[in-house]
């Protein structure tokens, strides 16, 4: 059928589409119930990473504590912690289902109507060209002219103002008839195509990030500022005043919804991320929680040098001495800086001594041990055939055994 004239573009037209159910990534998990599995898979994997490497006592030169101060100045026993994770965890999967049961059905279908209308957003854009080149002095249309002349006619048309007159495709319409309509050039849909499917997510996924960060400091901040808060509430996650990876998420279940579960649900909710990118956003932010509190400071962790907010940093909250400070996580420390509450003194010190403290009460509960032992040796082995000489070795093998494993205090890292 013939081209009809008299149908008149101003731009090139959106593609039809045809909408179709998304299917899961496992099937048959729904991608919803993924995104809420997938953080607590990544929390308990990485964390017990870390915790193979305390247990082995692998590359103690990076360790911001010594295994004397996991002994000896937490305040709660790693049953504990297990525990309160545990529930925080069940607490955050049944809200996370909660609100799941009313997500809409995702759907594909779409993806090339979105890029053509990304597409006609920049075409529109182009008409601001001439206008602001008409500003400082420039003739738009001669310009584009000169271009247009010298081959180079696609930059003469966003010159023009986004003005393609030989860039026509055909078009079949609803009613069976041929028309010729304007096209996009190819750098507007490559353009558009990086827009839709990169650029757009990562301002999503930093927005969501922005919005956790700035939840987590105020209320972190007024947990602290705030006596009752403070002792109904975050003491608990405090009584860690050396932090290890699975303890990342030891709260009382109401701070642990609150400022976790609420706050990540908030920044999903309002950056309007699918599940797919939920799966991802979940997922980094419990990782980097994990990683915030894994108590070493390795020099090639990515996650510790992309932010300034890393185990070192929040490491100090933890302390007595710098609990008022870093109130900043999980992610950038833009708060603290701007609200003057990033610790800015010198640490070594105190580590130091919170280090010798530590290992002179490591050193004392041997010692009491031992006499302990001695006082308590079997009066067979005393009066043995061999004298003094079998009570001496059995003093020795008693007490070196109290310097070992027995205490989770390797006697590398005590004598160091």
């Amino acid at each position: 059928m013939a081209a009809n004239a008299s149908v008149a573009w101003d731009l090139p037209p959106l593609p039809s589409y045809t909408l179709s159910v998304r299917q899961p990534v496992l099937a048959p998990i729904p991608d919803n119930v993924l995104a809420l599995a997938l953080p607590i898979i990544a929390y308990w994997g990485l964390s017990m990473v870390y915790h193979f490497i305390d247990v082995y006592g692998y590359f103690e030169q990076y360790r911001l504590h010594t295994p004397a101060e996991v002994l000896k100045r937490n305040r709660v026993t790693r049953w504990e912690v297990v525990r309160d994770v545990i529930l925080q965890q069940v607490v955050q999967t049944i809200a996370g289902m909660s609100v799941a049961y009313f997500d809409p059905v995702e759907t594909v279908g779409r993806e090339d109507y979105d890029v053509a209308a990304w597409a006609q957003r920049l075409r529109l854009a182009q008409r601001a060209i001439p206008p602001m080149l008409a500003l400082v002095g420039v003739d738009a249309a001669g310009l584009a002219k000169s271009m247009s002349q010298n081959g180079h006619t696609l930059l003469a048309g966003a010159l023009a103002g986004g003005s393609y007159p030989d860039l026509m495709q055909s078009l079949i319409l609803d009613s069976g008839a041929e028309v010729s309509a304007p096209a996009f050039t190819g750098w507007e849909l490559a353009l558009a195509s990086f827009i839709y499917w990169y650029l757009v997510p990562a301002l999503q996924f930093m927005l969501a990030v922005s919005i956790v960060d700035t939840w987590q400091y105020f209320l972190h901040r007024a947990m602290h500022l705030n006596r009752w808060l403070y002792v109904t509430f975050h003491s608990r996650h405090h009584r860690l005043y050396v932090p290890y990876a699975f303890g990342a998420l030891y709260n009382h279940p109401v701070e642990g919804f609150l400022l976790d579960t609420f706050g990540t649900g908030i920044g999903f909710l309002v950056s309007g991320m699918n599940n797919r990118q939920g799966m991802w956003f979940f997922t980094m932010s419990t990782i980097k929680t994990v990683d915030d509190h894994c108590g070493y400071e390795f020099p090639w962790d990515p996650l510790q040098h992309f932010t300034s907010n890393n185990a070192a940093y929040h490491d100090i909250h933890h302390q007595s001495w710098g609990i008022k400070t870093n109130f900043s996580q999980p992610f950038f420390i833009f708060w603290d800086r701007l609200l003057g509450t990033q610790w800015t003194g010198d640490v070594t010190s105190r580590y130091e001594r919170a280090r010798e403290i530590a290992q002179k009460q490591v050193d004392l509960d041997t010692l009491k041990a031992a006499e302990l032992a001695e006082e308590t040796e079997p009066e067979a082995a005393v009066v043995s055939s061999d004298g003094p000489a079998t009570r001496t070795r059995l003093r020795r093998k008693t007490v070196d055994s109290l310097k070992g494993p027995s205490h989770s205090v390797p006697s590398s890292v005590l004598h160091n």
